[in-house]
């Protein structure tokens, strides 16, 4: 008789492979848990790191303060003028100061296929607008002229809406826009835009002053950045707050984050009550059905708590099994890549 030895771990599996029909039904409730929990995370994850990504540490934004975004912001000429000139200012190797004054608005286009409109944001960009965005690069046509009606289209943008190839022509703002080329922007939230020349959208749009700066600091420690915020705090004329380029977009990235983290959380403690009310079932109709296993096991001298550990293992191998299999079709995932509304802008992202 096996006075006191422990059941073999081999004997708990080929017990999950006898039933392999309860088996694969209550592994696959398990997975399908994981599967959500894990994609809910992934796609959080996803939205920081494109807006995160969007932005360079030794930048920093200007926006009207009190705004949360640049479409809600608005920056005077001469505010603009007076934040160029301050001595925080990188110069460039043109001697030119490292400032884009810029423009943000909302434009509605049709997607591809569907056919529905969606926003989509158009930035309007100085001469200095590409060289603070060292991650933006060329990948079809020519970048827009400064002075003309010609724009450039984000990779997402192109891939995703109508009339954006290279050579097609959009109507808004009462002109016609040329498309001159597609930017990649290495998959941060630029990807979602249209750019074109600052001055000729403002003239399109009506608009008298700008809508952020991105300028880029002399020195990117926090000494600099504080001296220019004191400096800015100070001055009567500026109505203004900066903040660096990274730290902005992150907070754009809050609300829709928020969002998507509650919403899987809740998805998942719901999928999960009803996982684990399946998989007790399956584990208490195994006990129920294989009596005479147990009392077999008994009668060969098998301890009550050498049973017990044996259901446990083979309840824990079930989990086991339900887990790397949600992982593994969630790292699929990561291949995919989806189109949402960003709460904070109400542009498609």
């Amino acid at each position: 008789m096996a006075s006191a030895t422990a059941i073999p771990l081999s004997y708990v599996a080929r017990n999950l492979w006898t039933r392999r029909l309860t088996t694969a039904l209550t592994a696959g409730g398990l997975a399908l848990v994981v599967w959500v929990f894990a994609t809910v995370l992934m796609l959080d994850a996803g939205l920081k790191q494109t807006l995160v990504t969007t932005g360079e540490h030794d930048n920093i934004v200007a926006i009207r303060r009190g705004s949360e975004t640049e479409i809600q912001s608005g920056i005077s000429r001469t505010q603009a003028n007076i934040i160029a000139s301050h001595p925080a200012v990188a110069l460039g190797t043109d001697g030119e100061r490292m400032v884009s004054k810029e423009t943000v608005v909302l434009i509605s286009l049709k997607k591809t296929g569907a056919g529905k409109p969606s926003n989509v944001i158009i930035r309007g960009v100085s001469a200095k607008g590409m060289t603070l965005r060292p991650q933006i690069r060329l990948a079809q046509g020519r970048p827009f002229r400064p002075g003309s009606a010609e724009i450039m289209v984000g990779s997402s943008i192109a891939r995703g809406f109508e009339g954006t190839a290279v050579g097609d022509t959009l109507h808004f703002a009462q002109r016609d826009w040329t498309v001159s080329g597609h930017f990649d922007a290495g998959g941060s939230g630029f990807d979602s835009e249209i750019w074109g020349d600052a001055d000729q959208l403002m003239q399109a749009f009506r608009r008298i002053g700008y809508s952020s700066m991105v300028v880029r600091l002399a020195d990117a420690g926090d000494a600099t950045l504080e001296q220019l915020r004191g400096d800015i705090n100070a001055d009567p004329r500026l109505t203004n707050e900066i903040k660096r380029e990274q730290v902005f977009y992150s907070d754009q990235s809050r609300a829709l984050s928020t969002f998507i983290t509650i919403l899987g959380l809740t998805l998942t403690a719901i999928f999960s009550i009803g996982a684990m009310i399946g998989a007790m079932i399956t584990m208490y109709a195994s006990v129920s059905s294989r009596v005479a296993e147990i009392g077999t096991l008994r009668a060969l001298g098998f301890r009550r708590s050498g049973v017990l550990y044996a259901f446990m293992a083979e309840s824990l191998l079930l989990g086991l099994a339900g887990g790397l299999i949600g992982l593994a079709f969630a790292s699929l995932m990561q291949f995919a890549s989806f189109s949402t509304t960003n709460f904070q802008t109400f542009a498609d992202l």
